[in-house]
């Protein structure tokens, strides 16, 4: 393992760079793409329960994999043993993918010098004792601001990931990638009845911006007052309803429901619901949907992706109408069209694929205030918690964490036990009303895809949806 002190530099203290590209050179024979994806990890979580610190880790991790494409088989190896002989190891299986050859490599990515973030190391711009004293402030605070509070639980999490990316013409990247974020979740207690409220964000900066007050204090306040709410709240109904969702986080429905629908591989395998209607109408007029990994210090943002390419702001669905999907290098040599910069992977130990960086909406001309005066018989969902999506007819099931009954554009009793159902290629037709109050969310963001996590960004305005599926507890 290299210095943590020192920058990652393993064409320095690990390998020969001449050695090194010769090894690929010789594994991507006959190959269309490949590279040597080298990285360092290193992430500190410390958490705070009911008073005390119940956890605090700090986790340290380095290798490389080195990926050989040929069609669509891909030859993948990656290991922890930063030396020569592991590569020549990697590089014998890596090239059982390539096979007899025959096949010319692809056009390098466009070198680039974006930077979207500073090379701050998040775990140390703040000291330790700060952190502890941070998260023991948020415990006293919450329990003083509102006397229901029963529980806290709060945590920092900070990672620092650097990462290079040798590939067969010589070229290598580099980019070093901070992360920090800062979750916040209260219980609170009235007559017996207990409910929870979290709230939370961060993105790619210092860790030392989360710890103070200013910034921690909305928080705590945001957490309890869910929770409060919740303590209102009385059964869902159970029903078809319009919905109007408000802006920021109820993104993640977007991004689960459509985005994933949208990523390069799932179309060129003919599996997703949008698959084949390139160039078609897919949702009411007024809707445009992006994917942008080019918003500085954003959860979901990175100055290039897993093979070397440039992130860009990419538009997916136009005033309605579907335009582009999500590439990889591979998807998009096979697809005919050009690579968009969203060739993404977890660590060194997985090889990439077309995923999201920063997904959402775009706003629209409509006041929210209108659009919830217009909503006749409804819910008003506002946060969300998990939900599951299956990718081939785009159907969705999603639990919302805070949701109000609302009658004649009145915003009514809160709910408990909603959960909104239905399918992303119906509900993106059915959008009645976009308000001009698009938010991205506050940068708490993963998205799991394959058995891979990657941080993520979701963004929307107040959206009114016809003919939602309400699963409640009161029919």
């Amino acid at each position: 393992m290299s210095n943590a002190s020192t920058p990652f530099r393993p064409f320095e203290a690990n390998f020969d760079f001449n050695q090194a590209l010769n090894t690929l050179k010789n594994t991507l024979k006959g190959a269309e793409d490949g590279e040597i994806f080298l990285e360092r990890q290193r992430s500190e979580a410390l958490m705070l329960d009911d008073g005390r610190i119940k956890t605090a880790n700090y986790n340290a991790s380095e290798g490389f994999g080195l990926r050989a494409v040929k069609g669509e088989t891909v030859g993948y190896s990656h290991s922890t043993e930063m030396t020569q002989a592991a590569l020549v190891r990697a590089s014998e299986t890596a090239k059982l993918a390539v096979g007899s050859g025959g096949s010319k490599l692809s056009n390098a990515p466009t070198p680039t010098n974006q930077r979207l973030y500073s090379d701050i190391d998040p775990i140390s711009d703040a000291e330790f004792s700060v952190k502890i004293e941070t998260l023991k402030e948020i415990d006293s605070f919450a329990r003083e601001y509102n006397n229901k509070v029963v529980q806290v639980s709060a945590s920092l999490v900070a990672s620092l990931q650097e990462v290079e990316i040798l590939r067969p013409e010589g070229t290598l990247v580099r980019d070093i990638r901070p992360m920090a974020r800062l979750n916040i979740s209260v219980t609170v207690e009235k007559d017996g009845r207990r409910e929870s409220g979290s709230a939370g964000g961060g993105g790619r900066h210092g860790l030392l911006q989360l710890t103070t007050s200013d910034n921690w204090k909305p928080k705590v306040v945001e957490a309890i007052r869910i929770a409060m709410v919740n303590l209102e709240a009385i059964p869902a109904p159970a029903g078809q309803f319009d919905v109007v969702l408000g802006p920021g986080w109820p993104g993640i429905l977007l991004h689960e429901a459509i985005g994933h629908g949208l990523e390069g591989d799932f179309n060129r395998k003919k599996s997703s619901a949008f698959s084949g209607l390139m160039g078609k109408r897919i949702a009411a007029k007024g809707v445009t949907v992006l994917d942008d990994g080019t918003i500085p210090d954003r959860r979901g943002s990175i100055s290039f992706d897993d093979e070397g390419t440039q992130s860009q702001k990419n538009t997916l669905i136009e005033d309605g109408v579907l335009v582009g999907y999500m590439q990889d290098r591979q998807n998009s040599r096979l697809m005919g069209v050009e690579p968009t910069g969203n060739g993404r992977r977890e660590s060194y130990a997985h090889a990439p694929m077309p995923r999201m960086t920063n997904t959402y909406m775009l706003g629209g001309n409509t006041n929210p205030k209108e659009i919830l005066q217009n909503l006749k018989d409804g819910i008003y969902a506002v946060g969300f918690g998990g939900g599951q999506v299956d990718i081939t007819n785009g159907k969705f099931v999603f639990s919302c964490t805070e949701a109000y009954r609302v009658r004649n554009g009145t915003v009514g009793a809160p709910l408990k036990g909603a959960t909104l159902i239905g399918d992303g290629a119906t509900a993106l037709k059915h959008i009645h009303a976009i308000g001009d109050d698009m938010a991205l969310d506050p940068g708490m963001g993963n998205c799991g895809k394959a058995g891979q996590w990657v941080p993520v960004g979701v963004g929307q305005p107040t959206l009114m949806i016809g003919g939602l599926t309400i699963g409640g507890s009161k029919i």
